[in-house]
């Protein structure tokens, strides 16, 4: 079975085609800058353990004229991979926001589109694009079964002591406002590595998710019972351009006192905060190069950042009763080993203890870099959202 998945941004598509159950990756690409100037689609393909790129620079006015391109690379006649569209079984739909009313990835109908539309108040940045995709891929993928993944459903399992906010309860009734949590396909994804690797299913895990975008998972036997991001994606860790929690004294003083208006704060904490507000760079590889050129602001960075990842392992580990092992993934999470270092530092008492020569081998795939007498593992697992979204269409279709 063809399993095409497909992640559509405001400007951008995303896409990788699977061949199932194999779960073998036939090709990939992203078509950038729809809508503007100097749109280009970079394509890859994959045979017998050889990949092979394509660039495309050209006019891409609009989605539907990008994923029509797209299609025409797939079945191209000297490098596609699929005779025609028919060959597509299964179109996967990654969406950031599922709300309360999609626990669990979903078979696209025109009703339940109707339902999805509701959500764009929840994600006005994310959802209407991946709606608009949606729309694309019916048209010229019009065989397909078409399935929607959220990101936000993998947490749809904590209890409303973690999800609930102490605010006038018709906050939530009336306009369902609580902790949704995001990046839930990675953690998904990671958590079921973890217990493949280490064979067991009742484990208590913490999954940390690093990249431009950070977030953190209690999971305990295969189940999200916290999360460290909110009602939106910008509260928990320090991340590339979002503060991060933040004391909401902190926007009242912003608008009351220095005259910023709503729009300004949500530029300001959403855009430029983070670690590119204290650093002046949103890539860590940046600030690591600043580091070690003796950069204080590149140092304190450090420090904060990864001080505020032990405060959520110390707080997850409470709430999971315990710990069998953390996981590393992400950009960040999955190659920087400073980060890893210092978030696993003096963290004995929870029975962790990090092997540097491990931490810092350059050896790929799953891998335990915790000392051989801790207690709790130390796992870095590579994420793949695309192969974890074609799995569970594959599982829902087969």
């Amino acid at each position: 079975m063809n399993i095409f998945v497909i992640n559509s941004g405001s400007s951008s598509i995303k896409y990788r085609l699977f061949q199932m159950p194999s779960a073998a990756l036939v090709c990939s690409g992203l078509v950038e800058r729809i809508g503007l100037e100097n749109a280009t689609i970079t394509h890859k393909t994959y045979s017998n353990g050889a990949e092979e790129t394509f660039n495309l620079a050209m006019d891409i006015p609009d989605h539907e004229t990008g994923l029509d391109k797209v299609n025409s690379l797939l079945a191209d006649a000297k490098i596609g991979v699929i005779q025609d569209t028919s060959d597509i079984k299964v179109v996967g739909h990654r969406i950031v926001h599922g709300g309360e009313r999609f626990s669990d990835i979903t078979i696209i109908t025109p009703a339940m589109k109707e339902d999805l539309k509701q959500t764009f108040q929840l994600a006005p940045l994310h959802n209407p694009p991946g709606y608009r995709g949606i729309e694309v891929a019916e048209k010229i993928f019009a065989d397909a079964t078409q399935v929607a993944v959220f990101d936000t459903a993998f947490h749809q399992t904590m209890p409303p002591e973690a999800y609930r906010f102490a605010i006038p309860n018709s906050l939530y009734a009336d306009h369902h406002i609580r902790v949704y949590g995001f990046h839930g396909t990675s953690h998904k994804y990671v958590s079921g590595k973890a217990a493949n690797y280490l064979q067991r299913d009742n484990l208590k895990l913490i999954s940390i998710h690093l990249g431009n975008g950070c977030s953190m998972t209690a999971i305990k036997n295969g189940k999200s019972v916290d999360t460290s991001m909110g009602f939106g994606p910008l509260s928990g860790l320090i991340m590339g351009t979002r503060s991060g929690d933040i004391d909401p004294t902190v926007i009242f003083h912003l608008v009351n006192q220095l005259g910023y208006t709503m729009e300004q704060v949500s530029d300001l904490l959403n855009k430029q905060s983070g670690v590119l507000g204290l650093t002046g760079f949103s890539d860590t590889r940046d600030i690591t190069k600043a580091l070690n050129n003796g950069d204080a602001n590149a140092r304190l960075t450090y420090d904060m950042y990864t001080y505020r990842i032990k405060k959520f392992i110390g707080a997850y580990t409470a709430v999971l009763n315990g710990l069998d092992a953390i996981i590393f993934t992400g950009g960040v999470g999955e190659n920087n080993a400073l980060v890893r270092e210092m978030v696993c530092k003096d963290m004995e008492y929870l029975g962790l203890g990090i092997d540097s020569e491990k931490n810092t081998s350059a050896v790929t795939g799953i891998r335990e870099i915790n000392q051989g007498e801790s207690r709790v593992k130390i796992l870095v697992i590579p994420t793949n959202e695309e192969l974890e979204i074609a799995n569970q269409c594959f599982a829902l279709l087969k």
